[in-house]
Order: C-alpha cells, then structure tokens, then sequence
C-alpha cells in the first residue's frame, strides 16, 4: 500500500508539473501548493510507518509478531481515502475532507494498536517506542486538523496541519528511528566498531524538529517576521545544522561508508544537516533584506526529499530484503535507483535557488524522483506478500 501510494503521488504530481509548463490549468477545490504538500507530507509515510512498527515494534517492545491481517481494516481505509482526497483536490474540497477523515481514522486505529503494544510492554528499555508513539499521536490530531480545515475551507489551517504534521509527526519518528537504527545497523554490517547513540542526542534531535515546527506555524501566522526573530531563527538553526552535519561525519567515520546500504542511510542523514544550513543561510537573507529574498523552498525540499526520502528509500530496501529472506545488502539495481533519488533532490534544490529555471529544473526532477520511486516500487514491491526466498517462516 506505501509503495503504491508513493508512486501514485509522484505520478499525479508529475502529470500537474507537466500540465502547468503546457499552460494547461486543471480546476483546484484545495489550493495547489497546499494539497501538494499535504499529500505529500502525510500520504505514502505513515503507511511505511505502520509497515516499521508493526515488524520493528514488537522486537523492540518484547512482544510476539503482529500478523498482517491484524492491520488490513485501518489500512485500508487510508489509500482509500487518500484517491478521495486527490479526487476532492479537484471537484470539491467537501470530498476531499471525507476522504482525509477516512485517512485519519484509519491512522488512528494503527496508533491506538501501537499504543496498547507499548502499553502491554514489559522491555526494559522503551525510551524510543514511546517517543514514537507521542510524535503518531501528534499525526492523529494533526490529520484531523487537515480534515477539519477542508470541511470549513481554511487553507491557512490546513498549512498549519501539514507544517506539524511534518516536523512534529513524520520527521520526528524519522529522528527517532535515524538515532536507533543508523548506528545499529553500521554495528551489526561492521561489528567491530561501536555503535555511538547517546541518549541526550534523540532528545536535541526531536527538540530541534519541534522547535521548527513551532516556528514553521509561526511562521504562517504571523508574518512578516521582524529581522530580530529571523536573527533568533538562524540562532537556532545554524548551530544546529553544525550539529547534525557533525554527527553525519562521526556515524559515518563510525560505520564505513564502503558498505552501500550503510552509505545510504548516511547520504539521507546529511540532508537533514544541509535543510538546517539551508535555513540558516535564508533566514539570514531575510533578515538583511526585510524578507524580500530567501532560498525560497530550497530548504523545505532539502529536509523533505533529501532526509525523509533518501531515508526511506534506504530504510524500506534493507526492511524489505531482510523480512523477504533476501541478503541484506544494496545490488546494483538498488544502488542505481538511490542515485537517481539523489540526483532528484539536487535537480529541486536547484529550481529552488535558480527561479528563472525553476520550470526546466522542477520537471527533472519529478521525473527522476518518479523514475526512482516507480522502479523501487517494482522491484521490491513484487516481493510483498510472498513467501520469504529463504525457505523460513514470513
């Protein structure tokens, strides 16, 4: 269903990108930028989400393994939902609020499972489900809130929703996820070596996403912003992209760049330090120039397709192989689509920063990012739901 999702999002984004470079204008219920941004922020992650928590979870959690059709009747509901919302975007946003309602129940029911795993939960060491499980709560209140602004037709709310749900819900579990599971699997490619997590660091990590979220809703709210609060933001931010571009390096020096799954995940890590410069860096020229010029969305798309796309793609390949009885390690063909991926988010960043070749430069994009997420969908996607390759039970 997340394979699905993602490839029917960078589709139908595509075919809009094409269309407004051909002049062609379809009708919109839903602002275009804000229905792109929430179908792309909330749309294909939490179901790769819920694929995770219920594989991952139970082991962290100490508990048995959840079966699949367990989980069949709320997932259901949200690609379902989802083709109602995409439906709605274009005849009417009272549509696209039924079908983000069904989206929203849908999660709900996954994080209610997930809340009474960990509730059931006896391991000793619980620190990274729980904060997991606050931030899918958050993706409930936040998908709601996306419902209830398509019911009263306030696009100011909706951006509110999806800002949150960004920062608050699906890259704080990436955080969460990055900071267990990055130096965890360079230890267990390369065991010889120590897999350096210190706790204080997830804590810095998901306080600075909800800061970003704070300010990102802020943002919207309130602006324009004074030049002393855009000095406070690149305060904040700059340090903080030292930070995490820092610890990129020390994982990365930690586990071996020369294994391609390990250098992968470390690729979607050091996109979420350069967002962080990026803002740094735009806020900095807002705050010259009384925010007459900026980086534009350049760092929005650095965080979004760099960190939380290359991250996933990385993340979901090495799931993928490991739970379908398939070796652990990036082949050619997974490789090739990586750099593709990669090759996707620089071509965004730099329609961003270059406006006058914004149009050329977005429509490579989007294809190399569908051409990656298409050919990723295919190629593992035809592992799903099959008997693992190894013979064992799964």
């Amino acid at each position: 269903m997340a394979a699905i999702m993602l490839v029917m999002s960078s589709v139908w984004w595509g075919i809009i990108l094409v269309m407004r470079a051909l002049g062609i204008a379809p009708f919109w219920a839903v602002p275009v930028s804000a229905a792109h941004a929430l179908l792309m922020t909330m749309g294909f992650m939490p179901l790769f989400f819920a694929g995770f928590l219920f594989t991952a979870g139970p082991k962290w959690l100490g508990l048995r393994e959840v079966t699949a059709r367990s989980l069949l009747p709320a997932l259901t509901l949200m690609p379902v939902g989802w083709v109602i919302v995409i439906i709605g975007f274009h005849t009417h946003a009272a549509l696209a609020c039924m079908g983000m309602s069904l989206v929203a129940a849908g999660w709900t029911g996954l994080t209610v499972k997930f809340l009474r795993m960990l509730r059931r939960s006896h391991a000793p060491d619980r620190v990274h489900a729980r904060v997991v499980a606050f931030a899918c709560g958050m993706g409930v209140v936040t998908l709601w809130m996306a419902a209830a602004s398509l019911a009263v037709g306030s696009t100011l709310l909706l951006r509110t929703a999806t800002q949150v749900g960004l920062w608050g819900f699906t890259a704080t579990v990436f955080a969460v996820v990055s900071h267990r599971m990055i130096p965890f699997f360079g230890a267990s490619a390369v065991p010889f070596l120590d897999a350096w997590r210190p706790m204080w660091l997830l804590w810095i990590m998901v306080g600075m996403l909800w800061l970003e979220a704070v300010l990102a809703a802020a943002d919207l709210w309130w602006w324009p912003w004074s030049a002393t609060l855009r000095w406070c933001q690149v305060a904040f931010e700059l340090p903080s992209s030292v930070l995490l571009l820092w610890l990129a390096v020390r994982w990365g020096l930690v586990q071996s760049l020369k294994i391609r799954l390990i250098a992968m995940l470390h690729g979607g890590f050091a996109w979420l330090g350069i967002s962080f410069a990026l803002n740094a860096v735009s806020h900095t020229l807002m705050a010259f120039t009384n925010g007459e010029l900026s980086l534009g969305l350049a760092p929005l798309h650095a965080m979004t397709m760099g960190y939380l796309g290359a991250t996933m793609f990385a993340m979901t390949t090495r799931v993928s192989s490991g739970h379908g009885g398939r070796p652990v390690a990036a082949d050619n063909t997974a490789w090739t689509l990586y750099w593709i991926l990669q090759t996707a988010v620089l071509l965004r960043v730099i329609a961003a920063l270059w406006p006058a070749a914004s149009t050329l430069f977005t429509l490579m994009a989007i294809s190399a990012w569908t051409a990656a997420t298409a050919g990723w969908a295919i190629r593992y996607g035809r592992w799903f739901g099959r008997p693992r390759a190894d013979g064992r039970p799964g």
